[in-house]
C-alpha cells in the first residue's frame, strides 16, 4: 500500500476511535482522544506509513491540539530516561571509533573460537559484554559484532550462496538470537527496556534500578545464552565444526592492534566506571542517566570523543525525537485512565481463574502478539500497560508482571526477519534464507519462553517477586 493511503488509513482510525465509538466509563473525552491518538501512532509505527520520528510528532501535534499544554507535549525530550539512550549511542561511537569494540570481540574470540560453536559464544559475549552500556541491538548486534563475525565466515571460505552453509548461516543466526537474550539481560539492553521501565514507574509505583534488572535477569538469561548457540547450532548445523583458524585470526589481529592506546584505555576506564556505578545504584542514588552523563563529559573533556562526532550520530538525534515524544504519548496515555479501566474490564471477565494460569496465557499471547510487530519499541508501548494492569488486577504479584513482562518483550525479537532493527542488516546480507530464519526463530522461541517460565519463575520466587 502506498504511504499517502497508509497514512489516511491511520488517519481514519484515530478520528473513528476519537469520535465515533464513545469513551468507556472513566475516560473523559480528552483522555479518550489521547486514546485515539496514542493507537494512532502505534497504527502509523507499525504500519511504517512515515519515518518513526515524523509519526510520532505527528502525534505530538494533535496532542496538543487536544488541549495538553504544550510544555507538557515536549515533556518527554526532559526525561533522564530519552537522554540516557542518546548519551549511550555517543559512547557506542566511542568504542567503534577507538576499536574497542572490535577488540573486546577479538579477545573472546582468541580464547573462545576454535569451533564453529566456540566463536558464536564468542561473539555473544561480545554482544552481551556490550549490553551492559550500549541499548541499542543495531549498534551492538550489526555495528560493532557483526563485522567480525564476517571476517571470519569469510576468511574461512563461507559467503552468501552455495558457500553460506560452511559456518556463514549458523553464525549470523546465531549471533541473531543470542542478541534477543542480551537485550533481555541489562536496563542497557535496549532502548526499549529503559521505556518499559519508566511506564512501570508511572502504572505500577515500581521502580527499577539497573542492577535491579541485572539481578532479576542473571540467571534465566545466562540459561539462554548457553542454550540458544547449541540449538541453533543442531538446527543449521555448519559444515566446518573446527575453527582453530579463527582463534589464530582473532590473536594476530590482536598483534596487529597492539597495546592499548590511550582513547581506547580512556575508554576502557569509563566503561567500566559507569558499569561499576550502574551496578551500585541502590548505594550511592546516581541516577542511571546521571552516570551516563559523567561517562560521556569525561569522554569529551579527553578528547576521546569530539563533538563533531556526537553531532554526525544520526540515529542518537532521530532517537530522541521519536523515543522522547513516544514516552510523553505513553505518560500521558496512562494519565487517561484508559489502561485501568481496560485492565479491570478485562480482569471482570477471567475472575475467579488462578492467576498462574491467567499470567502464563497472558505470557504466551503477548510473547507470540510480536509477529504483527517490527519494533520491540512499539511492543512495549502498545501491550505493556493494558496487559500488566490486567495482570495486577488479576491477582498477579506486581514485581512479577512487571519483570516477566519486560524480560519476554525482547525475546520475540528473535522470531521473524523483521523483529526489531538489527534483524532486516543480518538477514539482508543473504547467509540465512527466510525458511530458515523462521524455522529457528519459532524453535528458539519456545525454548526461551520454556526457560524463562520455569528458571525465571524460579529465580524470582527466590528473590520475593511472588
Amino acid at each position: 500500500m502506498p504511504n499517502g493511503r497508509r497514512l489516511l488509513l491511520v488517519a481514519l482510525i484515530g478520528l473513528g476511535l476519537a469520535f465515533l465509538v464513545p469513551a468507556p466509563a472513566g475516560v473523559t473525552p480528552q483522555g479518550w482522544r489521547q486514546a485515539a491518538i496514542f493507537i494512532a501512532v502505534i497504527a502509523g509505527l507499525i504500519a511504517q506509513a512515515m519515518p518513526a520520528a515524523v509519526v510520532v510528532l505527528l502525534g505530538l501535534v494533535v496532542t496538543a491540539a487536544n488541549g495538553t499544554p504544550l510544555r507538557e507535549t515536549l515533556g518527554g525530550f526532559a526525561e533522564p530516561a530519552v537522554w540516557l539512550v542518546v548519551l549511550v549511542l555517543f559512547f557506542a561511537r566511542v568504542l567503534l571509533n577507538t576499536g574497542m569494540a572490535r577488540r573486546i570481540a577479538l579477545l573472546f574470540i582468541r580464547a573462545f573460537g576454535r569451533s564453529s560453536l566456540g566463536v558464536s559464544y564468542a561473539l555473544l559475549l561480545t554482544d552481551v559484554t556490550l549490553a551492559g552500556g550500549v541499548p541499542s541491538i543495531t549498534a551492538r548486534n550489526a555495528g560493532m559484532v557483526l563485522p567480525v563475525g564476517v571476517s571470519i565466515a569469510e576468511m574461512l571460505g563461507s559467503r552468501p550462496g552455495p558457500t553460506a552453509a560452511r559456518l556463514g548461516t549458523f553464525l549470523i543466526a546465531a549471533m541473531y538470537q543470542g542478541s534477543a537474550v542480551a537485550c533481555a539481560m541489562f536496563l542497557t539492553g535496549q532502548a526499549s527496556n529503559v521505556l518499559g521501565a519508566n511506564l512501570a514507574v508511572k502504572l505500577t509505583g515500581i521502580r527499577i534500578l539497573w542492577s535491579d534488572w541485572f539481578v532479576a535477569a542473571l540467571v534465566p538469561g545466562l540459561v539462554s545464552l548457553l542454550v540458544v548457540p547449541a540449538l541453533v547450532h543442531r538446527l543449521l548445523p555448519p559444515e566446518i565444526r573446527s575453527t582453530p583458524e579463527a582463534a589464530s585470526f582473532a590473536a594476530r589481529e590482536l598483534a596487529a592492534m597492539g597495546r592499548l592506546t590511550r582513547d581506547q584505555a580512556i575508554t576502557l576506564a569509563v566503561f567500566v566506571a559507569m558499569g561499576v556505578l550502574w551496578v551500585t545504584t541502590a548505594w550511592h542514588g546516581l541516577e542511571v542517566a546521571f552516570v551516563a552523563l559523567i561517562g560521556v563529559a569525561v569522554l569529551l573533556l579527553t578528547g576521546t570523543l569530539a563533538w563533531a562526532d556526537c553531532l554526525a550520530e544520526k540515529p542518537a538525534w532521530e532517537m530522541l525525537v521519536w523515543y522522547g515524544g513516544l514516552v510523553r504519548l505513553g505518560e500521558l496515555l496512562a494519565a487517561s485512565n484508559v489502561p485501568k479501566v481496560y485492565a479491570e474490564q478485562v480482569g471482570q471477565v477471567f475472575a475467579g481463574l488462578p492467576w498462574p494460569v491467567m499470567l502464563a496465557a497472558v505470557l504466551v499471547v503477548y510473547f507470540y502478539s510480536h509477529y504483527f510487530f517490527a519494533s520491540i519499541t512499539t511492543h512495549i508501548l502498545a501491550m505493556f500497560p493494558p496487559f500488566v494492569l490486567l495482570l495486577i488486577q488479576v491477582g498477579v504479584p506486581p514485581k512479577l508482571a512487571v519483570y516477566s513482562l519486560l524480560c519476554l518483550a525482547n525475546l520475540p525479537a528473535g522470531l521473524t526477519h523483521y523483529g526489531t532493527t538489527s534483524a532486516p542488516i543480518l538477514f539482508g546480507l543473504g547467509y540465512v534464507s527466510l525458511r530458515d530464519w523462521w524455522r529457528v526463530g519459532a524453535i528458539v522461541s519456545v525454548a526461551n519462553v520454556a526457560i524463562w517460565l520455569t528458571f525465571g519463575f524460579a529465580w524470582w520466587k527466590w528473590l520475593g517477586f511472588w
